[in-house]
């Protein structure tokens, strides 16, 4: 399986909620799409330092950081932020690495915005179809 990418939108959770109260017109929430690697094998949302100012996300915790080869790196866990693809969203906290060049969306997000990657063509898609949820009339 080669490198899997789809495009998300990250959203300032904490803008929203001023927008919806009126503290802030819905112009000023900060957003912003990028093109992310997708990662099965990584568990959260994976940003940089720049997306992090950009979006405005306050930083929770310091720590380290498994990375894939094994070893430690130094790390932030930021505040809750929205990720948006199609007609889905949800929300978790992102792990901030200072030099990482891509976004990354590994399983934690993928399983609550109900995606998986397909087998057979490599694209993200619907685990359960296009609907997110199947309504019953």
């Amino acid at each position: 399986m080669g490198e899997v990418r789809t495009e998300v939108t990250l959203v300032n959770i904490e803008d929203t909620i001023k927008a919806k109260n009126g503290l802030i017109p819905k112009t000023e929430i900060r957003q912003l799409t990028v093109n992310a690697v997708v990662d099965t094998g990584a568990w959260t949302l994976v940003i940089n330092e720049a997306i992090r100012e950009k979006l405005g996300l306050g930083v929770k915790e310091k720590g380290e950081t498994t990375v894939a080869g094994g070893g430690k790196i130094p790390s932030r866990i930021t505040e809750y932020v929205e990720i948006r693809w199609k007609d889905r969203n949800t929300a978790c906290e992102a792990v901030v690495l200072s030099d990482e060049e891509e976004v990354l969306v590994g399983a934690y997000p993928l399983e609550g915005l109900d995606l998986m990657i397909h087998p057979k063509t490599n694209e993200v898609v619907g685990a359960h179809g296009d609907k997110r949820y199947n309504v019953v009339k």
